[in-house]
């Protein structure tokens, strides 16, 4: 079986459900650094010991990969259904306020480091940043899911969240 097509060789790509567009369309760079978020919080996920935490980022692993359906399906949106909703995002919330409690307040900012699951967090809080510019919803004219434009948000600051914490295992300073 071939993995290749050869039908984008021409600078375009299928949307779900067979809608072609240019592969620096908005949407395509969307999809691609929300599943780029979704390879970091993997490389995150290896390096973590604890296993509450390695089941949150499995968890939100499977919702970056919905968010990035919705945001490749013309069909999601208004009207026509969304995978990501707002309960997702009010669960990320709730995960990174219960983070932010279990470490002193920070009066400084913090350099990415540490240890090598701090790292990879702080790193999978720079590309979700990146995901919040580039377009967790996509542009006009095709409205994207009501909570496509948030999770994005919620990710870079579950990505900071943590990353002090995850610190202290190891004896480092947040």
């Amino acid at each position: 079986m071939r993995i290749y097509t050869r039908t984008g060789d021409r600078g375009d790509t299928a949307l779900l459900g067979g809608a072609r567009v240019a592969k620096d369309d908005a949407r395509v760079e969307a999809y691609g650094t929300v599943d780029e978020l979704n390879a970091v919080l993997g490389l995150a996920r290896a390096a973590c010991r604890d296993a509450g935490l390695g089941r949150q980022l499995a968890r939100i692993q499977q919702e970056l990969f919905e968010l990035g359906a919705d945001l490749a399906d013309p069909r999601s949106g208004p009207g026509g259904g969304s995978r990501v909703g707002e309960g997702h995002v009010e669960a990320l919330e709730r995960e990174i306020d219960a983070f932010t409690a279990e470490v002193p307040p920070l009066n400084r900012f913090v350099l990415p480091g540490g240890t090598e699951l701090a790292a990879r967090l702080h790193l999978a809080r720079t590309v979700a940043r990146r995901a919040e510019r580039r377009g967790g919803a996509p542009a006009p004219p095709r409205a994207g899911p009501p909570a496509a434009g948030r999770p994005p948000d919620r990710p870079s600051g579950w990505g900071f969240a943590p990353a002090p914490g995850a610190h202290h295992p190891a004896g480092s300073p947040p």
